[in-house]
C-alpha cells in the first residue's frame, strides 16, 4: 500500500492553515506535521525546541530541511514524519521555500506537491484579519515567495491552486482527489499563476 504525504507551499496568507484544517475535517487521516521551531513568534502548529536540539538532529542526519525566517529557526525531522505515517496518517507539511520542497520529497512517500497562491492584497487583508503583529514582514515574505517560485518555474507541482478563487473546501477536495488518483507532479504555468 502506498503511503502519501502532502506539501502545501505558498506565501503567507495563501491558506495553508485553513486548507489543512479543512483536510483534517473532511478526512481524519490527514494530519498537520508540526515543524520544529526555535525562536519567537507564533507557537500554534509547531513543536517548540532549541537551536541546540535542531543542531543535534542535524548532526545525526535526522533533518530533511531547516531554515530561518521571522527571526526563528525551523526544521523538518524524519522522526516526526515517520511517526505520523506509522500511525496511519497522511502528513501535511507547510513549506515556504521551493528548495525545502525538494529536500522533503527525498523522504520515501508519494508526495502530493501543492502550490497555493494568492495576490499580495489578499495576503495583506488575511494577515490583518488574523491580527498578525508582523504584517510588513509577511508582505516581504510574499515577495520573496514570488521570486522563489519564478526562480524555480520548472519545479513540478501536482496542483497549483489560486486560493483567492477557490474555497478552502474546494482546495481540500482537489487535494483529496489527487491523493486518491496517486497524481503525479508536472511542470505548471507558474508565471500565469503568480503574475
Amino acid at each position: 500500500m502506498t503511503s502519501f504525504g502532502v506539501i502545501l507551499y505558498g506565501p503567507p496568507g495563501a491558506g495553508k492553515d485553513t486548507i489543512t484544517s479543512e483536510l483534517t475535517r473532511i478526512r481524519r487521516h490527514f494530519a498537520l506535521y508540526q515543524r520544529l521551531k526555535a525562536g519567537p513568534g507564533r507557537t500554534t502548529g509547531y513543536r517548540l525546541t532549541t537551536t541546540d536540539h535542531i543542531e543535534d538532529l542535524s548532526r545525526v542526519g535526522d533533518l530533511l530541511y531547516r531554515n530561518t525566517r521571522y527571526d526563528a529557526e525551523y526544521a523538518i525531522d524524519r522522526r516526526g514524519i515517520t511517526a505520523l505515517v506509522n500511525d496511519g496518517r497522511i502528513p501535511v507539511l507547510h513549506m515556504g521555500q521551493v528548495v525545502g520542497v525538494g529536500a522533503v520529497t527525498a523522504f520515501p512517500l508519494h508526495w502530493i506537491r501543492v502550490l497555493l497562491w494568492c495576490p499580495l492584497d489578499v495576503t495583506e487583508s488575511r494577515s490583518a484579519g488574523r491580527k498578525d503583529k508582523d504584517v510588513d514582514a509577511r508582505v516581504k515574505v510574499w515577495h520573496e515567495t514570488r521570486e522563489d517560485v519564478l526562480a524555480h518555474e520548472t519545479e513540478p507541482w501536482t496542483l497549483a491552486l489560486p486560493t483567492d478563487q477557490l474555497s478552502p473546501t474546494e482546495s481540500a477536495n482537489a487535494i483529496i482527489d489527487a491523493v486518491a488518483a496517486s497524481a503525479s507532479a508536472e511542470v505548471r504555468n507558474v508565471r500565469g499563476l503568480v503574475g
